[in-house]
């Protein structure tokens, strides 16, 4: 169930402040095992607090690293009239919340956004299959003028792998790579997010 927000407002907004940041984006190349794209969903046996019943969207996966966010563990809402005060934004006649999620462990006090691509500032970088993500500030003000990607989650921090790593935790059993879609990955029923995720994976006979 998601935690009620004390104290993270100032947080997302120094964070959405702070920008992109650098050697963080989608490399040009491409491996043959490539998962960026997919749906990383844990396995019943990998019992790490901060991946138990994980879904992770994998926004890159080479011969680097990977990287990722996981898209269900929502922790609450903001008012949007108060992201935009917070950041020194005119928040006249802006309405509505965002939900912000567990984005992964690493930088956890980093934003990023995973959207639809119908919305690009300076700090966008496009995935393909109808998605992108943001860094910066700049899509708060496309939010509150009415504007913004049609669907969003916002994380607080991200998943990361070292090298290889990510590749010994899927042969170990801790991880299974699934088709991702829009509607799993924007959909509010997060408690249902695992199982359905889970449900897609390819089973050996």
């Amino acid at each position: 169930m998601p935690r009620p927000l004390t104290g993270l407002i100032a947080t997302l907004v120094a964070t959405l402040l702070g920008g992109g940041r650098a050697g963080i984006g989608i490399p040009a190349s491409a491996q043959a095992t490539n998962l960026s794209g997919q749906l990383l969903v844990a396995t019943p046996e990998l019992r790490d607090p901060h991946f138990d019943r994980t879904v992770i969207y994998l926004l890159r996966h080479d011969a680097e690293g990977a990287m990722g966010v996981v898209v269900n563990r929502p922790i609450g809402e903001v008012p949007l009239a108060s992201l935009l005060r917070g950041s020194g934004l005119d928040a006249a006649g802006a309405t509505g919340t965002v939900w912000l999620h567990e984005g992964g462990p690493v930088e956890p006090t980093r934003v990023l956004v995973l959207h639809t691509d119908d919305y690009a500032a300076s700090g966008t970088t496009r995935l393909g299959e109808g998605l992108a993500f943001t860094w910066q500030v700049e899509i708060l003000r496309a939010l509150a003028a009415g504007g913004g990607p049609r669907r969003a989650v916002f994380a607080l921090g991200y998943a990361g792998w070292a090298p290889g790593q990510l590749e010994d935790e899927i042969r170990a059993g801790a991880w299974v790579s699934v088709p991702a879609d829009h509607e799993l990955l924007f959909d509010d029923a997060s408690a249902t997010k695992w199982e359905r995720a889970y449900a897609r994976r390819r089973i050996s006979l």
